[in-house]
């Protein structure tokens, strides 16, 4: 007999495509359900199975979630005392809610300020580091120069002996 379970995953799981990963396995067993991030950081899936169908589906989410980069740290699954009718082909929740979406836009923010004061940091290092290589090689052209000058008497001086 088919029942309704909550599951709660928990690690660094939102930010790198896992609800999909969940949509696909979901969609593969066939079975009915929902995935969403949550407010918490956390995805939670609803759906409805068998218990073995289930403990399958939750044992495939570990497996397949962390080859695509999820840190799983713990899969909590609740048999829920009621039924819910789900959407028969498994989906996940597309529409995040205005704070999961200014958290993405908060963290794409801070990546870009920090990527742009590491290129400031890069040009005054490239600048710094030119000017270095430019003063080193006219040090070597003077003292090539020197050389040079020497090596020029050194030939004259051969040549009337």
């Amino acid at each position: 007999m088919q029942k309704c379970h909550s599951i709660i995953v928990t690690g660094k799981v939102q930010d790198i495509g896992f609800r999909s990963v969940v949509e696909y396995i979901g969609r593969s067993f066939g079975m009915p359900g929902l995935v969403f991030n949550a407010k918490d950081g956390s995805v939670k899936i609803l759906c409805c199975g068998e218990d073995s169908v289930i403990d399958n589906f939750t044992q495939t989410i570990r497996v397949r979630g962390e080859e695509s980069g999820a840190k799983i740290k713990d899969i909590k699954e609740i048999l829920l005392p009621f039924n819910i009718d789900l959407p028969d082909e498994f989906s996940k929740v597309s529409s995040d809610d205005e704070f999961d979406l200014g958290r993405k836009l908060d963290k794409g923010n801070f990546l870009l300020n920090n990527m742009n004061v590491t290129l400031n940091n890069m040009s005054v290092d490239n600048k710094t580091g030119f000017n270095n290589l430019n003063l080193g090689l006219n040090n070597l052209t003077t003292m090539m120069s020197e050389h040079n000058t020497r090596l020029e008497a050194i030939l004259e001086k051969l040549a009337n002996k």
